[in-house]
């Protein structure tokens, strides 16, 4: 038997469907959405500006997500925006990193706590963590202390933790052929570290272990170089998944919603017991643009429609493909949920 504690139990369970999966929209972005504003309109990307299409996103899709992932610096009057039994989740982390500092180190909001995001509405505390396994030694202590430190907070809030690691390589760009075939090793081995349970992590947001644009057949590949046949994929799937001992869910990472699509049905077809996703960009990424040139009316109209035909194949394919959180564990009958 596993263990779970009544509030982490009561919560994850919040923010999954009911079959036991996680169909999640992310909208937590901050310096990338207001990079992509200001790239259309210079000075456009305003605090109030950024808080209205978080608002319209939440309002829109998440009658048909089990839950929201926002950030308490743009996002906290979208909380409230979101349709009746849809789960929160609230991001921890300042976002981005420091450019001019070695490690990408994280940094927590300097205003928050795990115990002010739950009193602000959220069944989950996130953390998003740069990471690369080969990365110096003192940079990966600091790194493995800062989340064991957000998991005792958590622990002592009895709230739950999903951790997002984001895997990179000092030597090579992320989107680089050269980082494409180191990726599959990096993404197992971060999984295989924050399984342990000294982390306190209650679930993992993980990148799918490849990059699509270098996968032969796929629909992100253009052509060129090739790091991956199919058959290698499945196996780097395979491997990523083997290294999980606790539930576990995919990021879009960004890619168009077709190519995200298509890369879970290749995580199915792998036989991956990945128990849903927090999907942003891939979902309603279209709708900026339609945001910043028409205004609010027409991005609640495009939401409408696109953005909803967007977010129903997603959770088609979640039905097909995914498997219930507790699935790692051996299923509901194997948890005992015990009061702290």
């Amino acid at each position: 038997m596993v263990q779970i504690s009544r509030g982490k139990f009561e919560n994850i369970k919040a923010c999954a469907n009911d079959k036991g999966i996680i169909a999640a929209v992310a909208m937590d972005q901050r310096g990338s959405l207001k990079k992509s504003i200001n790239a259309l309109k210079e000075g456009y990307g305003t605090a109030q500006t950024i808080s209205t299409f978080k608002g319209k996103v939440v309002q829109v899709l998440t009658r048909y997500a089990s839950a929201v992932l926002l950030d308490p610096e743009y996002g906290l009057e979208a909380l409230r925006e979101r349709a009746p039994g849809c789960g929160a989740l609230l991001s921890y982390e300042v976002t981005g990193y420091d450019e001019n500092a070695v490690g990408r180190l994280p940094r927590l909001l300097p205003q928050w706590s795990a115990r002010r995001l739950v009193e602000a509405g959220t069944n989950v505390v996130k953390i998003l963590l740069y990471y690369n396994p080969a990365d110096e030694g003192w940079i990966n202590d600091s790194k493995q202390a800062f989340v064991e430190r957000v998991g005792d907070e958590c622990k002592a809030l009895d709230v739950p933790f999903f951790l997002e690691p984001l895997v990179y390589d000092n030597a090579h760009p992320e989107k680089s052929f050269e980082f494409a075939r180191l990726k599959p090793a990096y993404v197992r081995s971060t999984i295989e570290e924050f399984s342990k349970p000294r982390y306190g992590v209650d679930m993992l947001k993980v990148e799918v272990p490849i990059n699509c644009t270098y996968l032969a057949g796929s629909l992100a590949y253009k052509g060129g170089e090739v790091a991956y046949e199919r058959a290698a994929a499945i196996e780097h799937f395979q491997a990523a998944a083997a290294a999980a001992k606790i539930p576990f869910i995919y990021l879009s990472g960004g890619v168009d919603d077709a190519v995200f699509r298509e890369t879970l049905e290749l995580a199915a077809e792998a036989g991956v017991p990945f128990s849903g996703v927090l999907c942003g960009r891939a979902t309603w990424k279209g709708g900026i643009s339609v945001f910043v040139q028409d205004g609010e009316s027409a991005l609640e109209a495009w939401l409408l429609d696109q953005g909803v035909r967007n977010i129903q194949a997603l959770d088609e394919v979640l039905a097909a493909c995914a498997q219930p959180w507790y699935t790692i564990y051996g299923g509901l009958d194997a948890i005992e949920v015990i009061d702290k």
